[in-house]
Parts: C-alpha cells; sequence; structure tokens
C-alpha cells in the first residue's frame, strides 16, 4: 500500500473514532439492556430486541388473547427455540436495520418477529411474518412511539404492498407484504439475498416533550425503497473497497 493510500486510510479512521466520540457524547441514555425502562431524548441511543419465535410463543399459554412481551420470564421462548437480535438506533432518527440470513433462517426459528422494550413499562409489537418454507418477506418498517421519552408502542407499518407491484418475482401476502419465494434465498440455495431490512422511525415526544418526527418523514418516503437505496450503497462502496485493496 502507498505511503498517500495508508494516509488516506488512517485519515477515515481517526473521522470514524471522533465520530464515535460525538456520539456518545451526545447519548445520555445510560440503558443498554431491552428489558430495562429508560427515558430518552432526541439524539439519544435507545436499546430494543426483535426475537424471532413461533406465533403462538408469543401469548401466555398459547392464549391469543393475552399477548406477552418477550421480556416476561412466563413465555416459554428459550425452551421453544426462539432467537434474539438487539439493536440500538438514536432516537428520532431514521435508520435502517438489518439482519444478515446468511446463517440464519427466520422461519426455522418460528418464522414470527416481535419486537419489544421494556419491563414495568414493557412495549411489544404485534408478531409479525417473516417467513415460512413457501415466502419470505424482506423489508419492514417499524414505528416507536414514545410519551414524554418513555416507550409507549412499536407498530409494524405496511405499504400493501405497493413496493413490489411492479416486481415479477416477488407476490403480495394478505394484501400487505411483499414477499419473495423462500426457496429463491440464498440461505435455500438461491441467488437472492433475503437479508431481512427494517426502516425504524419515531413518533411522539421525548422527556422534554420535543416531537419526534421521523415517521412523518418515512411516511412521505413509502414509495421508495430505503432497503434498496442501502444495498446498492453497500454494494458500491465494497466494490470500491475492493478496488483499492
Amino acid at each position: 500500500m502507498s505511503m498517500r493510500m495508508r494516509m488516506m486510510v488512517m485519515t477515515m479512521a481517526m473521522m470514524m473514532i471522533m465520530a464515535m466520540v460525538i456520539n456518545a457524547a451526545s447519548d445520555t441514555n445510560k440503558v443498554f439492556q431491552p428489558c430495562t425502562d429508560t427515558k430518552v431524548q432526541i439524539s439519544d441511543g435507545f436499546t430494543f430486541g426483535i426475537a424471532f419465535s413461533q406465533k403462538n410463543s408469543f401469548y401466555l399459554n398459547q392464549n391469543l388473547s393475552l399477548q406477552l412481551s418477550p421480556c416476561d420470564h412466563r413465555l416459554p421462548l428459550t425452551s421453544s427455540g426462539s432467537q434474539l437480535s438487539l439493536f440500538r438506533p438514536k432516537v428520532d432518527e431514521i435508520s435502517l436495520l438489518t439482519i444478515n440470513t446468511t446463517n440464519f433462517q427466520p422461519d426455522s426459528a418460528g418464522g414470527y418477529m416481535v419486537a419489544f422494550a421494556g419491563r414495568k413499562y414493557a412495549a411489544r409489537s404485534t408478531p409479525a411474518f417473516v417467513a415460512n418454507g413457501t415466502y419470505t418477506v424482506t423489508s419492514f418498517t417499524l414505528v416507536l412511539e414514545f410519551q414524554k421519552g418513555r416507550l409507549q408502542n412499536l407498530f409494524w407499518k405496511r405499504d400493501g404492498c405497493a413496493s413490489c407491484a411492479s416486481r415479477s418475482n416477488f407476490v403480495c401476502l394478505n394484501k400487505q407484504d411483499c414477499a419473495i419465494r423462500t426457496t429463491s434465498c440464498k440461505n435455500r440455495g438461491g441467488s437472492v439475498d433475503c437479508s431481512l431490512g427494517i426502516q425504524v422511525a419515531f413518533s411522539g415526544t421525548d422527556k422534554h416533550l420535543s416531537s419526534l418526527n421521523t415517521w412523518y418523514e418515512v411516511e412521505k418516503l413509502r414509495q421508495y425503497s430505503l432497503y434498496g437505496l442501502y444495498s446498492n450503497l453497500r454494494s458500491s462502496l465494497t466494490d470500491q473497497y475492493n478496488k483499492i485493496f
């Protein structure tokens, strides 16, 4: 590697370290466990979890009228082979979270997912279908609703299959989710990257009563695929990196 290239790499590394320090300094939320209650302000990090399991596993004694949070020890998630992902997006910033499915098959973990956070003030989404042996949904939008900085609800927002209306390799499930055939996924021998993309946005107010507005911004952009834009950007950066080194 040339001296000039080394200097460029060192400069980029220093910029990344400085950005991390600045972000850490602006994060006043010291709670990193998803099953711990907290209040947040704009630009704080907020930790929440997504549990993958069978749909019935998220209900007490499989009673579909009584859904509990995955933080509730009465749910048999551990014994049912559930899987867990943790995320910490910044409050009131649009984030795209990804779950790599190269070595993870959502249908093998039960095929449904629930987003959750909090214990005394436990909040959880409804179970969202992800995959079975026939179809896999790869794109989701999750809205975290806060009141006075306390998480109240998590909502999965659907676009009614508008994003895949002209894509022949996708099908519309229940008039709300775009899905691809599971056999087309790379983790099943196909050619399609079926990593999960979750757009996260915020609504409500933070602990200082400042409005959280990113959900309204996402709603205006719903005709576009942020996951598609991200995938293209990731591929572009990877290609450029490979050319340099």
